[in-house]
Formats: structure tokens, sequence, C-alpha cells
């Protein structure tokens, strides 16, 4: 049994149509969609209707939440992008999306999905945000620890169980779970910055390059084994798209994997 793992592809078409080209070649038998699919700068109504043909199951992450739900004026501007793009069918088939899914597995199931930590999609489950961004290169959020983990989980238990958000590729055994962070398709680094006294850690994340990140997962007779790919695409490409409408952090975070000019002088979104 062979199942890949993709999250947060951010309207970044062309890192998705890379990343199905090596999915085509993996002799996978399930896709799964963990969220997070079109807000950004780039191709938001194009990656949604590609999504559509393809039939995957997906979940919804915080931004298809966020862009479904808000006032245009409340928005942060990955959002209204894509929520301005989008059509009558592209939002029917966000809406339709639940917030998590278990998929019975022939082997080594089933799978339990969930965007962010069960039941809160604006949390990580495998990181934490910590005071300190900045300090010594600190980008302000460590892996969790098993009791962190423990806590957002509550009671939910699989065998195997899938997360997103954070874009940062992550495996962690916990007790009788495997617990899979794919990475992000579409967007290697952001920043998550917040005032002073708001209660939130400021923090960002760079995974080093632009390559898309996604994982493939195959049970055998020892369990699963679990790969981490980083699969090369045109990034220039999507960087430009992000330059052209005005999204200088995107454009850096696409071209290097890592945050150079921030969005600080946007409204800020959640990530």
């Amino acid at each position: 049994m062979r199942v890949a793992l993709v999250s947060d592809i951010h309207g970044n078409l062309p890192a998705l149509e890379a990343v199905i080209g090596e999915i085509a070649e993996a002799g996978v038998q399930q896709v799964v969609n963990l969220g997070d699919i079109v807000s950004g700068p780039l191709w938001p109504r194009e990656t949604a209707r590609r999504l559509m043909a393809l039939g995957w199951p997906t979940i919804a992450g915080n931004h298809e939440r966020q862009l479904l739900t808000q006032a245009p004026a409340r928005m942060g501007a990955s959002d209204a992008f894509a929520a301005a793009a989008l059509g009558d069918a592209e939002r029917a088939w966000l809406a339709a999306l639940p917030p998590s899914l278990t998929l019975p597995l022939p082997q080594g199931g089933p799978l339990c999905c969930t965007h962010g930590a069960p039941g809160n999609d604006l949390q990580y489950l495998l990181e934490t945000t910590t005071p300190g961004l900045g300090e010594q290169g600190h980008g302000g959020i460590r892996a969790a620890t098993p009791d962190e983990i423990a806590a957002r989980l509550g009671m939910l238990q699989a065998p195997l169980l899938a997360c997103g958000h954070s874009h940062v590729q992550r495996v962690v055994s916990h007790g009788d779970s495997l617990l899979v962070n794919p990475g992000s398709v579409g967007l290697q680094a952001y920043d998550d910055l917040h005032p002073p006294g708001s209660g939130r850690d400021s923090h960002w994340v760079e995974n080093g390059s632009p390559h898309a990140r996604w994982a493939l997962l195959a049970h055998g007779t020892a369990g699963w084994r679990v790969e981490l790919h980083h699969t090369p695409y045109d990034h220039e490409a999507a960087a430009r798209r992000a330059e052209a409408g005005g999204r200088p952090d995107w454009a850096d975070a696409l071209r290097s994997g890592r945050v150079g000019r921030t969005e600080a002088s946007l409204a800020r979104t959640d990530n």
C-alpha cells in the first residue's frame, strides 16, 4: 500500500503539477490533500479546478475557512486575492470539504487527517511557537514535545495520522501512532508576526530551498516507511507571479525557501 500526502498548496499550480508528475511515477494507490489549497497571490482558481478534476480525498485548512467565512475587509491579502479569483463552482467545492477525515486503508490503517491540531486549524500539531524571534537566528518555533502533542491530540488515536499547516516536514512516533506532516507543496517560507502584547508569539518558517514538499508512505511487513520528497519545479515563474501581484514577501520565499522581505506592510495572514 502506497499513500501520498500533500498539503499547503497555496495556489502554486506549477509546484502542484510537478508533484503530480512524481506521484504518478511512484505507483501510489491513494493521494490525500490536507488543506490550505488556494490562498495566496498565485493561481487560486486554476489550482482549485485542477484538484476538483483529480478528485483526491481533501480536507479544508484554516485558509479555506477564512476566505469563505470572513468579510473581505477582514481578510488578509492572501485570502482576499484567492476569494476574488474563485468562481461559484470552486467556492462550492471548497465549502463542501470537511475539516477532518478518517480513511480506511487495506493495510496499516485507518489514516486520520487533520490540517492543524484536531479541532483547531490554527494550532500547529507538531510544532510550538516560542518567544525570541530573531535572537541568534531563532525562528520563534520548535518541535513540539511529546506532552504537547498528547494534549493537542486529546482522545484521538490512530495508527497513522497526517497533518499540515506548519509547512514543516516532520515524522514523529507517538505511542502506537505515526504522525506525518508532508510539508508544503507551494510555499517554503513565511512570516507570522504579531504586535507586542498580542498574546501570540511571532515566528517564521524557513525550509531553506524552493522545492515543493510532499510525503510518500509505503506499508510493508515492518510497518510504514515514510519518504519525505523535495520536488524541483519552475519556482522562478511562481516568484514572478507573486511579484506582479504585489507580494514581494512571497516572491522571496518562493525563490529561496527563506524569509526575505516580510508581510509587515500588508495585513497579516495566519499560515
